[in-house]
C-alpha cells in the first residue's frame, strides 16, 4: 500500500503543475486562435510560392498519432493480444483527441473552412483531398461506435462478450480505414507531380509507418506515466510497449535512410539539391537534432536492454514528440524550391517584391499550435471524466506491487 499512497502523493505534487502549465497555454493559445477566426491568416509566414506551413504539418502529425493510437486499440480486439487488451479503450479516446486536433489544424490552416461542405456537396471523385475527407469522416464515425460499444463493455454482465466481439470485427475495419487515410494522406502529397521531393510512391508507406510509430509511442507514454494502476500486468503491457516502439523506430530509421541515401548516392538531381538542403541547410537541426538524435538515436539506447517503465516511457515520449521534426521535413522542403530555375528572380511584383521561397513559422502560427494542444488536452480531461471507464481506478491497485 506504500507504492499507492506514494503514486498519489506524487499526482498530487503535480496537479497544481500541470494546470498551471495548461493555464498558461490556454491564454496564450487562446490569443493566436482569436487572432485566427477574427483577422485571418495575416499572421503567417507562407508566402507567394509557400501555401502551406506549421498548420499542414501540425494536421499530418496529429492524424498519424490517431492512426498509430487506433492499430493499438484494433490489435488489442481483433488478435486478441491480452497485454493490450487493459489500454484498448485508452487508445480509442487517445485516437478520437487526435483526430480532432488534426482536423482543427487543417481547418485553421483553410481559408474558407466553410467550403469544406462543398466535398459532400459536390464530390469530385478523382480528387485525393476528397477522399481523404471521406475516409475521416468514416474513421470518426467508427470511433464513435468503438467508444458505445466499448462502454457497454466496460459495464460487464451478459452483454461483455458480445461487445468485445462486435468491438473486434469494427476493429478490423478500422485497421482498413486507418491504413487508408494514414497512406491517403502520403498519397494526397506524392500524387503532386510538380512537387519532387513529395513525388514518389514510397509517401504512402512513410506515413504509415510513422503513424504507427508515433502513435503507438503516445500511447507507450501515457501507459507507463499516467496509467492509475501499477501491477504485474501494466509492467508487462508496458514492456511490450517498448518493444514495438523500438521495433517501428529502427522500421523508420531504415526507411529514412533509404529516403536519403539513395538521392545523395549520385549526388545530382533536384531530389539530391533538396536532401542536402535538410542535411545541410540553414536548419539542419531540425533533422541531424530534434528527428535523429532526440527522436532515434536516445529513444534507442533507452530501450536497449532490461529498462524500467519509467525509462521506456522517457523513450516513447521522445519518440512522439520528436516526431513532429520529420513530418516537417516531409513537408517543408518540398516547397522551398523553385520547379523552374530562375522563377524566383524572373517576377517582380508592382511593389519590386519577388517570389518568395522562404518559410520560417512565425510567433502567430505557434501560437495557434499551442492553441490546439490546449484544446487536445481539455478534450482529454473531458473525456476521461465523461467516460471514466477508458482508465481503470487507482482504488483497484493490485496489492502485488511493493516498494
Amino acid at each position: 500500500m506504500m507504492a499507492v499512497s506514494s503514486a498519489s502523493a506524487n499526482k498530487t505534487r503535480r496537479s497544481p503543475l500541470i494546470w498551471g502549465l495548461w493555464v498558461v497555454a490556454a491564454v496564450v493559445g487562446g490569443m493566436g486562435l482569436f487572432q485566427r477566426f477574427f483577422h485571418g491568416d495575416q499572421g503567417v509566414d507562407f508566402s507567394s510560392y509557400v501555401p502551406w506551413g506549421l498548420w499542414v504539418v501540425a494536421y499530418i502529425y496529429f492524424s498519424g498519432l490517431s492512426a498509430g493510437a487506433f492499430l493499438i486499440a484494433a490489435a488489442a480486439y481483433t488478435l486478441k493480444i491480452k497485454a493490450l487488451q487493459p489500454i484498448a479503450r485508452m487508445c480509442l479516446l487517445v485516437a478520437m483527441v487526435c483526430l480532432i486536433m488534426g482536423i482543427m489544424a487543417v481547418g485553421l490552416d483553410l481559408g474558407h473552412m466553410e467550403r469544406t461542405l462543398l466535398v459532400f456537396i459536390r464530390p469530385q471523385f478523382h480528387s485525393m483531398m476528397a477522399w481523404m475527407v471521406w475516409l475521416y469522416t468514416v474513421y470518426f464515425i467508427l470511433l464513435v461506435f468503438m467508444l458505445s460499444r466499448a462502454s457497454k463493455e466496460a459495464r460487464g454482465g451478459a452483454s461483455a462478450d458480445h461487445e468485445q466481439k462486435a468491438l473486434g470485427k469494427l476493429g478490423l475495419i478500422g485497421i482498413f480505414l486507418a491504413l487508408g487515410f494514414a497512406g491517403g494522406a502520403g498519397a494526397l502529397f506524392a500524387t503532386v507531380s510538380a512537387r519532387e521531393f513529395w513525388h514518389t510512391s514510397l509517401y504512402p508507406i512513410f506515413f504509415m509507418v510513422g503513424a504507427l510509430t508515433s502513435g503507438a509511442a503516445l500511447v507507450t507514454a501515457f501507459t507507463a506515466w499516467a496509467w492509475p494502476v501499477r501491477n504485474a500486468a501494466w509492467q508487462e503491457t508496458v514492456t511490450m510497449l517498448g518493444r514495438i516502439v523500438r521495433a517501428l523506430v529502427v522500421i523508420e530509421l531504415v526507411l529514412g535512410a533509404a529516403e536519403y541515401l539513395i538521392p545523395a548516392w549520385y549526388g545530382v538531381g533536384p531530389a539530391y539539391d533538396l536532401t542536402k538542403h535538410v542535411l545541410f541547410g540553414p536548419h539542419w537541426y531540425v533533422f541531424w537534432v530534434f528527428s535523429l538524435l532526440l527522436g532515434v538515436v536516445v529513444p534507442l539506447v533507452l530501450l536497449s536492454g532490461k529498462r524500467s517503465p519509467g525509462g521506456i516511457g522517457l523513450a516513447a515520449a521522445l519518440v512522439a514528440v520528436m516526431f513532429f521534426a520529420v513530418r516537417l521535413n516531409l513537408v517543408i522542403p518540398g516547397l522551398i524550391t523553385p520547379q523552374i530555375q530562375g522563377l524566383g528572380e524572373a517576377y517582380t511584383d508592382p511593389v519590386g517584391g519577388k517570389l518568395s521561397f522562404l518559410y520560417m513559422p512565425t510567433w502567430f502560427e505557434w501560437q495557434v499550435m499551442v492553441g490546439i494542444i490546449a484544446v487536445g488536452v481539455a478534450l482529454w480531461y473531458l473525456g476521461t471524466r465523461l467516460l471514466p471507464w477508458v482508465l481503470p481506478s487507482s482504488s483497484s491497485q493490485s496489492s502485488e506491487v511493493r516498494s
